[in-house]
């Protein structure tokens, strides 16, 4: 009577302890993709300054949309949320949008090569933002699913374990109806 009550505490013991290390895995998953993206937006802001530097070199009396770019720059990363990272990226991304706008007015900075050459690294710098988001909403998505899921919530209760936000990004142009002419 006593041995089967022992193998069945042991195997709930050895259950407790493999899904434990399944949630240090997935959490250590989680914090690794948001490195990544950590990486490209540190990248991004690296080459803002010298995107500003260029256009106001053609664009002097941008100086609104160019104070924009930089004020968001000194501002990002400094909330603690995913949710609110995710809204300031938003932001820049829309002021970088409307800033390439603005250099469509100026045939000389369009032909810069330094322009051109800014313009080809930040989208380089979006694509790889955007495939580290991916990386890191997947790892995202399959923590909260073993936060969420039963019986392993019940560990996750107990351990505190928490669900962890997805990493958005609204571009402007995701926003914009597009326009058709006939």
């Amino acid at each position: 009577m006593i041995e089967p009550l022992v193998a069945g505490l042991v195997a709930v013991v050895l259950w407790v302890v493999w899904t434990y290390n399944r949630f240090i895995k997935r959490r250590n998953q989680v914090k690794e993709a948001w490195s990544g993206i950590d990486v490209q937006l540190k990248r991004r802001y690296n080459l803002i300054p010298n995107l500003v530097e260029v256009v106001q070199g053609y664009a002097k009396h941008e100086k609104a949309s160019l104070e924009a770019v930089t004020s968001l720059r000194i501002g990002s990363g400094k909330d603690e949320s995913v949710a609110q990272r995710g809204t300031q990226e938003s932001e820049i991304s829309r002021v970088l949008r409307n800033l390439f706008a603005v250099a469509e007015s100026y045939p000389d900075l369009k032909a810069s090569t330094n322009f051109v050459d800014l313009q080809n690294n930040l989208d380089e710098i979006e694509q790889q933002i955007q495939y580290a988001r991916r990386y890191y909403n997947g790892a995202v998505r399959k923590w909260n699913v073993l936060v969420e899921s039963f019986p392993s919530n019940l560990i996750a209760g107990f351990f505190s374990f928490r669900l962890a936000d997805f990493f958005e990004i609204e571009q402007a142009s995701q926003r914009e109806l597009p326009s058709v002419d006939f």
